[in-house]
């Protein structure tokens, strides 16, 4: 598949603004399509930490960091689809580098993640205030200079007010998204920043102003939950069901660290809703049970005939080798399909049985969705391997 060029549109004047990637033109083949319905596909990917183990590891010989090996296997499938959204749970404070409590990564390490395929960040978590009015500030600049689309935190509130909610416009299909967090780990907003939080007065009104806009569809990805469990709260569904009624489309949290059961359900004119309660971490160097990997939802929106609709939604889990289990320099993610050959014994077992545990949560918890196959060099290889 080829990568639609799209347009960040803001929400309520629509003025373009630059693209946030110079995405090729679909394919004559993708044209023809179109003619008769518009298409786009996106990817959803988890949290993006960055602990100290991780900058020792991508620390190279003259002093820079690099953490393209990170992600090498993993970019062919986020590279498959035109939208592929992550959650960077980091500032970009510049240096001293540090990881927990108060991160601030090296900017190598987002540009590595824009690298294989994300063109979208969210920055509405609880660790965007780690290193205050520095980091809410720096943060945003360097997205902006690698011109990569982002929402969730801001320099002011005229800022805010022009480029929130953030739409999107690929293909004829105009995609509104929100984000938010529960809080910011009682770490004062540092005035003028604005950072969105879990407020159900404003985000109702977000929600109005991406209808004001026209949009197709909106998606709302809210940093929410507790930590570890491997099942929602209770308030986790309380709140998405809130979302849904008052018009949001779709559903794709963060915060938890592990992954999270995913549903997909129908309302009162039969149309789908996804709701992903966690997609766990997308790399980090965290030793809890469960949170050594991770999943990607992806997502077809279609439109036609002036409806647009999610025609196809699936899931995809992946596993991350550290180097003090695989003895190599630096951090691997590994596609569930991704061939075993330069895995050591004790990288196969770590896989394996965190394949399996999070199989079996999801094959008991999830509705209306299935287990699909990353794009990897052997994706002919069954899910089950």
């Amino acid at each position: 598949m080829h990568r639609r060029r799209f347009l960040a549109l803001s929400a309520m004047s629509a003025l373009p603004v630059t693209p946030a990637l110079a995405l090729p033109e679909p394919s004559a083949a993708t044209a023809d399509t179109a003619a008769a319905q518009h298409q786009v596909t996106l990817l959803f990917a988890g949290d993006l930490m960055q602990h100290d183990g991780q900058i020792k590891a991508a620390r190279t010989a003259d002093g820079g960091y690099d953490y393209s090996d990170v992600f090498a296997r993993v970019a062919p499938e986020i590279k498959r689809h035109d939208i592929a959204v992550a959650n960077l749970e980091v500032t970009l404070a510049g240096p001293p580098y540090k990881g927990y409590p108060n991160f601030s990564a090296p900017d190598e390490y987002m540009h590595a993640a824009v690298d294989a395929g994300f063109n979208v960040l969210l920055t509405a978590n609880n660790h965007c205030c780690d290193t205050r009015g520095k980091g809410l500030r720096r943060t945003i600049e360097q997205m902006d200079a690698r011109r990569v689309q982002h929402l969730g935190t801001y320099l002011n509130l005229e800022e805010r007010q022009r480029k929130y909610p953030l739409i999107i416009e690929c293909n004829n299909i105009r995609i509104a998204l929100l984000n938010f967090t529960y809080g910011t780990n009682g770490m004062p907003i540092p005035a003028p920043f604005v950072v969105n939080l879990e407020d159900s007065r404003q985000i109702a009104k977000d929600i109005a102003d991406a209808q004001a806009s026209g949009a197709d569809v909106i998606i709302a990805f809210p940093h929410w939950g507790i930590e570890y469990a491997l099942l929602p709260s209770a308030e986790q569904r309380k709140r998405a069901q809130w979302l849904l009624e008052k018009g949001v489309h779709h559903i794709v949290g963060s915060h938890p660290h592990v992954v999270q059961p995913f549903e997909v359900t129908t309302d009162e004119n039969g149309e789908p809703h996804l709701t992903v309660f966690s997609l766990g971490n997308y790399v980090s160097n965290m030793t809890r049970p469960n949170t050594d990997g991770g999943a990607m939802v992806t997502m077809t929106l279609t439109k036609k005939d002036g409806k647009t609709t999610m025609s196809d939604c699936g899931y995809s889990l992946f596993w991350v080798s550290r180097p003090a289990t695989s003895k190599q320099k630096n951090f691997r993610i590994y596609p569930a399909s991704w061939p075993t050959d330069e895995m050591n014994d004790a990288e196969r077992s770590l896989r394996e049985r965190y394949l399996a545990s999070t199989r079996e949560l999801l094959e008991k918890h999830n509705q209306g969705i299935k287990e699909t196959l990353a794009h990897t060099p052997d994706t002919a290889a069954s899910p089950q391997t």
